[in-house]
């Protein structure tokens, strides 16, 4: 078996590692199921790479029940994945690409830069708590900013909110959105919500937009008065 240092520099083991942090924020335990699906690989691979992982001590396993992270896998997972939301936002805000353009570029560079080169943007954009979807950026430490943000679904009628975070599962949804003039920071008013997840009808910066349900449900919003992250 390769040593931990070599094993954790794998793209594959980094990629696994961040998929179960992701999951395991809707799941108490990730089933093999739900990692094949989200990583687009067989169960029997997921598997063979779960108990690597079990054996280096960054995973724990129950039968039947599925995976978690261990306080050390976590912590690995968390420095990933800042260094994915730090490149998402120095691509954005410094290299002028599209918010739609970002994540595949982050994915591919976030296993080839240094810990000297995140670090360097960090310092750059002022050591940011958020990238450009909305999503919170971990500290250096594996600290994270928690917000009581609710879907743009469930939000209260003729309650002004701004837009805070953008939770689309891929480009498509990611682009309709943007077209419909939902950008973070944006004002945004529900006006009316037909039934049985119907559409909704908003006012959006003064302009007026119609949405469906599940792409309401990718919005997530927060009061005026929410403006300090809790």
């Amino acid at each position: 078996m390769p040593e931990k240092s070599d094993l954790t520099q794998s793209k594959s083991v980094q990629d696994f590692l961040k998929a179960v942090y992701a999951l395991q924020s809707k799941m108490e335990r990730v089933s093999t199921n739900a990692l094949a699906e989200v990583l687009n690989v067989q169960a029997p691979s997921v598997t063979d790479m779960a108990q690597r992982l079990v054996s280096a001590g960054l995973l724990d396993y129950e039968r039947y029940k599925g995976v978690v992270l261990t306080a050390e896998g976590e912590a690995l997972a968390l420095k990933i994945v800042r260094r994915h939301r730090l490149i998402e936002l120095y691509l954005m805000t410094d290299l002028g690409y599209a918010l739609q353009e970002v994540h595949d570029e982050a994915e591919n560079l976030e296993h080839a830069v240094s810990d000297r080169f995140i670090e360097a943007i960090a310092a750059k954009l002022g050591q940011p708590e958020f990238d450009p979807h909305g999503d919170p950026i971990p500290a250096a430490d594996g600290s994270i900013v928690r917000r009581d943000l609710q879907p743009l679904s469930e939000w209260p009628l003729d309650m002004p909110a701004s837009v805070s975070r953008i939770t689309a599962d891929n480009q498509e949804m990611l682009e309709h959105i943007l077209d419909r003039g939902f950008n973070l920071g944006s004002a945004v008013k529900v006006i009316s919500r037909d039934p049985f997840e119907g559409p909704l009808t908003t006012v959006v910066d003064g302009e007026r937009r119609v949405v469906g349900h599940h792409v309401a449900a990718c919005i997530l919003v927060e009061g005026e008065d929410d403006a300090e992250p809790a």
